[in-house]
């Protein structure tokens, strides 16, 4: 099942007031104390925004432009290959820079008039109830960090490129930010973490890491897969099943290595119809329901 906390360095505040995330012991950043302060500092900023304030801006320091320019270069070469139409298409209208990494404020004032969607800061982990019920006001909580600069193509949690190059891609297509806001509306419906969990994990099998079927190949749609140098090659290697919900949502997985079974779509469509569908009218006895459903058929 989803396990939210393995996804983000915890972020804590003392009594002080002093904020530390806490990354792990293999993270590539753990033992450079200047990446350790620059991480803190930048939690801080997410942490102390409120919304009557103007979004935060990171003074990203060289090291921090060039790995935004090179993990940029080589994923578009990535997505030219494996990136579902839709997602290209999408892309292309949102024109991210790719000479330097864009500000919250300056991935909003592009993808706001594409499809109404705009970026907050967050330091790390937001709460599922939280992060996935602000589609309804399409609305999407964002880290600002880089991954370390020795391993650019490398991050062992979502970072800037993994919101922005993954996420805002793909929401700045119409039909895909129309799934997102109906996840959002489901989730105001939702009163139990049995119910909640179930939409994470389908939204993790789709909108994260869902692949759709293209003229004869398979192509990646979800954020998961466009946003990392690693996973989007080998996604070519799982295995593929069709797309259900009941199984989607109760799968067993490792957020941490590859994903071994992806669910494919025949086509964008089908991706409206079965996952947005499913979204557009989930309550809290959707899980049982679909479950009962997939064990009399």
């Amino acid at each position: 099942m989803f396990t939210e906390a393995r996804l983000y360095s915890p972020v804590t505040r003392s009594g002080d007031g002093d904020v530390m995330v806490h990354l792990s012991d293999e993270h590539p950043g753990v033992h450079d104390p200047d990446y350790r302060a620059r991480r803190n500092a930048i939690a801080a900023l997410a942490l102390d925004y409120t919304p009557d304030k103007p979004l935060p801006h990171i003074d990203y320091t060289d090291e921090e432009q060039q790995v935004w320019r090179i993990v940029s270069a080589e994923l578009a070469r990535k997505h030219q290959k494996y990136a579902a139409t839709e997602v290209l298409a999408a892309a292309a209208r949102l024109d991210l820079p790719s000479d330097h990494i864009p500000q919250l404020d300056e991935v909003s004032a592009a993808l706001t008039p594409l499809t109404g969607f705009r970026y907050v800061p967050a330091a790390g982990l937001v709460p599922l109830r939280e992060f996935f019920g602000s589609f309804a006001d399409r609305t999407f909580h964002s880290t600002q960090y880089i991954r370390h600069h020795s391993a650019p193509l490398y991050t062992p949690e979502p970072d800037a490129i993994h919101e922005i190059i993954g996420h805002a891609n793909q929401i700045a297509s119409p039909r895909f930010a129309a799934i997102y806001e109906a996840v959002g509306a489901a989730v105001a419906r939702l009163t139990t973490e049995t119910a909640l969990k179930f939409l994470a994990d389908v939204f993790w099998f789709s909108m994260e890491f869902g692949v759709v079927r293209e003229n004869g190949e398979i192509r990646c749609y979800g954020a998961g897969l466009l946003s990392s140098y690693g996973e989007i090659d080998e996604f070519q290697h799982a295995e593929l099943r069709p797309l259900d919900v009941a199984t989607m949502g109760t799968a067993v997985y490792d957020i941490t290595h590859y994903q071994p079974i992806l669910y494919c779509a025949q086509s964008i469509s089908e991706i409206e119809e079965v996952i947005g569908g499913f979204f557009a009218t989930m309550d809290d006895d959707s899980p049982h329901r679909v479950l009962h459903t997939t064990s009399r058929m």
